[in-house]
């Protein structure tokens, strides 16, 4: 992949786009940042749990998955003419025309090996008796089996993953329906109450707009913090990766289709590699870093509807930055974002040649600094015992007299101060620094809290960083118990 990556440098592209991901990190493609061609690369898939980001090396621009605002709803019917909403790719007219007999599983009968030729026709509705996430893996051998079997549709409860509507259920006949529980307790009382008890699932729809909250961190977006680097805040920035309509090669795996729907990460990655791209074609002197800065601190943090932005998981909750990162990209903004957070290669060496397995430990050939000097549109203190400061510079690419002030968010239970709090640009003047301060309020074996630094000019530009602050007693603790 390494060589890949240079033989892409000596060609002299502009961006590279890799989702790709592993256990551990890559340090060699600094080497591609070193040549000034940004690298994108996905978060992961294995969300909702924490410590699970990968690819977070600073000089990577990492991606998180959200959903869009878009959704496929379908219209499940009852014989008692009871109706509920779910999301599907339902497109068989003759399904959606009429009702069907709904044939019941209950608890242990949930499962492939219990699905025969009875099902024929019908609609199968299986309720587990108690909520498993281990019972999703069972998923795909249920549905197939329903399919193989000539059902007709499969209603069916689960915790919501963010990649059910993918092409396992758009290529079947079979009406494929998830529904949460609530649902299916309401149609395993109708049920429970009918001597025959029958549905009809309605044809797909598309709706677009506000009425469809979003973005959201997807579930399965993998979240921080860093295992491997606990000092630098990761993912970076979330993008749509949901249910992406996406055109195919015409390989077997894709079954000669043309366009196919696919969720994951890797679908997040390169919407943020094109508009790196876009921002490079107006910024061509920029930095790989300069361009990641202009994207994070333009992000948003809130939704569509202008509420927080929620993240998908085992429980929905308002997202924090370990899940998005600085927030969700928003490229227009990106491309005039005032005020830059810039870093050499050399930078990277700095704080890394000795501690990130860039050379051996005998042979640094640069002072290793503090990592939390590294000048990261982010900070990250995963070990505050009384004090820590952090030390930051930025760049004026805005208007050339700008005077932007500190508006901070601090951590819960940590004060947090930045000197100076105004910063004085000029013609002459157009590269200031500044440290900011963290100071605990407890002495406690905590968890991270999170907050926010925005610099503002009075004007359009909010330049916002997210901030990441662990109280400990301890500086490696295992809250696993």
């Amino acid at each position: 992949m390494l060589k890949a990556m240079d033989d892409a440098v000596h060609d002299g592209v502009d961006v590279l786009s890799l989702s790709i991901g592993g256990l551990d990190e890559d340090p060699g493609t600094l080497h591609v940042v070193a040549n000034g061609i940004p690298v994108v690369y996905s978060a992961g898939n294995d969300g909702p749990v924490a410590q699970t980001v990968k690819n977070s090396s600073p000089w990577l621009l990492t991606v998180a998955a959200t959903t869009m605002d878009r959704s496929f709803p379908v219209v499940i019917t009852l014989g008692n003419k009871e109706k509920f909403v779910a999301q599907s790719f339902i497109f068989s007219e003759e399904i959606a025309s009429q009702f069907s007999e709904i044939q019941f599983y209950d608890a242990n009968d949930c499962n492939a090996d219990h699905i025969n030729s009875t099902v024929k026709g019908k609609i199968v509705f299986c309720f587990p008796p108690m909520f498993s996430p281990s019972a999703q893996l069972n998923t795909l051998a249920f549905i197939s089996a329903v399919v193989a079997n000539g059902g007709r549709g499969l209603i069916w409860p689960l915790y919501n993953t963010d990649s059910l509507l993918g092409d396992n259920l758009a290529a079947s006949n079979t009406s494929l329906v998830p529904i949460d529980y609530e649902i299916a307790y309401r149609i395993n009382q109708y049920i429970s109450n009918d001597d025959n008890p029958k549905a009809k699932i309605s044809l797909t729809r598309t709706t677009v707009g506000s009425e469809v909250s979003a973005p959201r961190v997807a579930a399965f977006s993998s979240r921080g913090p860093s295992s491997i680097y606990p000092g630098v805040l990761k993912p970076d920035i979330a993008a749509p990766g949901v249910s992406v309509l996406a055109a195919a090669p015409k390989t077997a795996s894709f079954q000669g289709i043309p366009y196919h729907f696919l969720s994951g990460t890797s679908m997040a990655c390169p919407h943020v590699t094109g508009i790196v791209a876009v921002l490079k074609s107006i910024h061509p002197q920029w930095s790989p870093a300069a361009l990641k800065s202009a994207i994070m601190t333009t992000a948003r943090t809130l939704d569509n509807n202008w509420m927080p932005i929620q993240a998908n998981g085992y429980i929905p909750k308002i997202a924090d930055p370990f899940d998005y990162g600085a927030g969700f990209v928003n490229p227009t903004k990106a491309a005039d974002p005032g005020l830059i957070y810039d870093i050499s290669a050399s930078d990277y060496l700095k704080f890394f040649n000795c501690m990130g397995g860039l050379g051996p430990q005998d042979n640094c050939t640069t002072a290793k600094g503090s990592l939390a000097d590294l000048n990261l549109p982010s900070i990250a203190i995963p070990n505050l015992r009384t004090f820590q400061s952090a030390a930051r510079t930025v760049t004026n690419v805005g208007q050339l007299d700008a005077v932007y002030k500190a508006f901070l968010e601090p951590p819960a239970g940590v004060e947090m101060a930045v000197e100076p709090p105004v910063l004085v640009f000029s013609k002459d003047r157009r590269v200031q620094s500044f440290k900011v301060t963290f100071k605990t309020r407890r002495k406690v074996q905590g968890d991270y809290t999170f907050g926010s630094l925005a610099w503002h000019d009075g004007g359009s530009h909010w330049v916002r960083i997210p901030i990441a602050v662990r109280i400990v007693i301890q500086d490696i603790y295992s809250k696993i118990s």
